[in-house]
């Protein structure tokens, strides 16, 4: 059975990534921080019929990503489909010189995705297949703040990877989701009421369509028309109307903290 190693996988996109998975006969490494959530998911993934290993880790602790990634190099358990999808919103301002919590996105959504996709990809490449899907977002279009800086890293990494790996037979694909039914935005503090509706997507959906085009070979995964519209005026409206547009979203989504 084909094995897939998913981070962040007991929430939101992470846990649909897991279901979408097992559904597809794949069996699963989940990662995550908490044990009894991880092994709450395990067991309902194991009831599909699928073998599922856990891993509690905190991804911003290099002794954690390191074990990951000792796991990713595992030759004798290949993992072929590594999904790095941890990650969180967040609150602090890029003026404020308390940075703690802008160093630990920038481990968890930076250097521990480049340290799990440089562990898995060699065996990947030695075996003529394999697939990295890492979650990004359109935020890396705008101008919000430390969020937006690092999902528009990951997508310009993804996309340098996929030029890397290019006729190897392994693929990397950006997920490049917007607003989002989970968790996620209540743990950040977003004023979930200022999105509009018609921008909402379900995690389901969101995973199925990403799975597709990672099929595909597609590096950039958009879903929906309505977000492929919106990536592309995003790249051609001026510079300065982005960061207008990325000034009235940003004020209107958060709550008053002060």
């Amino acid at each position: 059975m084909p094995i897939a190693l998913v981070t962040g996988a007991t929430a939101g996109i992470g846990a649909a990534f897991a279901r979408a998975l097992a559904a597809r006969g794949y069996d699963l490494v989940l990662v995550a921080r908490t044990q009894s959530r991880l092994e709450e998911s395990a067991e309902q993934l194991r009831a599909t019929g699928r073998q599922v290993e856990v891993l509690v880790a905190d991804l911003g602790r290099d002794i954690d990503v390191h074990r990951v990634a000792r796991r990713l190099d595992d030759r004798e358990r290949p993992v072929d489909l590594l999904v790095n999808n941890a990650g969180y919103g967040m609150k602090s301002r890029l003026g404020n010189p308390d940075l703690v919590e802008a160093s630990d996105a920038m481990s968890v959504m930076m250097h521990t995705p480049l340290v799990l996709s440089a562990a898995a990809v060699p065996g990947m490449r030695d075996r003529g297949r394999g697939s990295v899907i890492n979650v990004a977002s359109i935020a890396g279009y705008l101008n919000m703040g430390l969020y937006s800086a690092i999902k528009a890293w990951f997508r310009v990494y993804s996309e340098s990877l996929a030029n890397e790996l290019h006729g190897t037979g392994v693929t990397v694909t950006a997920l490049m989701p917007g607003w989002v039914r989970t968790e996620f935005h209540d743990r950040a503090a977003i004023r979930k009421s200022s999105i509009p509706s018609w921008l909402w997507l379900e995690a389901d959906a969101l995973v199925a369509t990403c799975l597709r085009d990672a099929e595909r070979g597609r590096v950039l995964s958009m879903p929906t028309l309505r977000y492929r519209f919106l990536a592309w005026l995003l790249r051609h409206l001026p510079p300065r109307t982005v960061r207008w547009v990325s000034r009235k979203i940003s004020g209107s989504r958060h709550r008053d903290t002060a």
